[in-house]
């Protein structure tokens, strides 16, 4: 009987996600596809594409070997208030994107990278990063200590310890990383809006607000389910391509 229940439960909470992706597929046509690539107003879908590409791939590449590196640090390599570092690491979850905005635009102003996707990616990976080393640090702790002391006693160094013996097993937890980074840089819109002017480099869901909205701010829903979907099926083919090693990274060091 409980089985029976978990099932059902289960099944019903399927439905409860699934159905809005249903309802986005069955009312897009092929002419709102075709409409939202010829959409004109100085964006090209194409670019935008390509924009959105670059900058989650970008941010999810630092996100990923940072967030390796100090959660390989904090698990693996404690030094004197590590743990009150990780503490006020994890207390910048708290901390609104939106309250350091302008202090953020004013950063990238002065360095040059204001206006520009390696400076937008920059921005997105830095909030990226407390998630990722969260999960880094749980994965390498999960993985016993005597893994990497049989390393070192071989005569490999740290480093090398981390390359060839951690690393492949952490796998599900830099897939997780991974997964969680791209997620949030392919679908940043805010960051994006207030970071960068120019129209050429707008990402997919800036473009997308932009070529939705009609005349007289009245919404093409039409235009906007299209671009919606060309948003949301790349990340639903690379979640079910990864879903297992997703699952197993957020549960490591869960239980130990």
């Amino acid at each position: 009987m409980p089985r029976l229940a978990w099932w059902a439960v289960s099944i019903c909470l399927a439905i409860l996600f699934l159905y809005p992706l249903y309802v986005m597929l069955s009312q897009v046509t092929i002419d709102d596809f075709l409409s939202f690539a010829d959409a004109s107003g100085g964006l090209s879908v194409v670019t935008s594409l390509g924009n959105s590409i670059f900058v989650s791939l970008l941010a999810t590449g630092v996100t990923v070997v940072v967030s390796t590196l100090a959660g390989y640090a904090f698990s693996k390599l404690p030094f004197p208030g590590s743990k009150a570092v990780f503490f006020v690491m994890l207390i910048t979850f708290m901390v609104p994107f939106q309250a350091i905005i302008t202090p953020l635009y004013l950063v990238l102003r002065d360095i040059g990278l204001q206006n520009n996707l390696v400076g937008l990616s920059l921005v997105i990976a830095t909030f990226n990063l407390p998630l990722g080393i969260f999960l880094m640090r749980n994965s390498f702790a999960s993985i016993p200590n005597e893994l990497e002391e049989a390393a070192l006693i071989d005569g490999s160094s740290t480093l090398g310890a981390l390359w060839r013996i951690m690393l492949p097993v952490a796998v599900p937890g830099i897939i997780s990383t991974a997964l969680l980074s791209f997620f949030a840089a392919w679908n940043e819109f805010f960051a994006t809006l207030i970071l960068i002017t120019d129209q050429s480099q707008y990402t997919l869901p800036v473009s997308l607000g932009i070529l939705s909205a009609g005349t007289n701010n009245a919404v093409d829903w039409g235009l906007m389910q299209a671009g919606v979907t060309i948003t949301v099926v790349p990340c639903i083919i690379i979640y079910l391509i990864l879903q297992k090693y997703y699952v197993a990274g957020l549960l490591s060091g869960s239980v130990k």
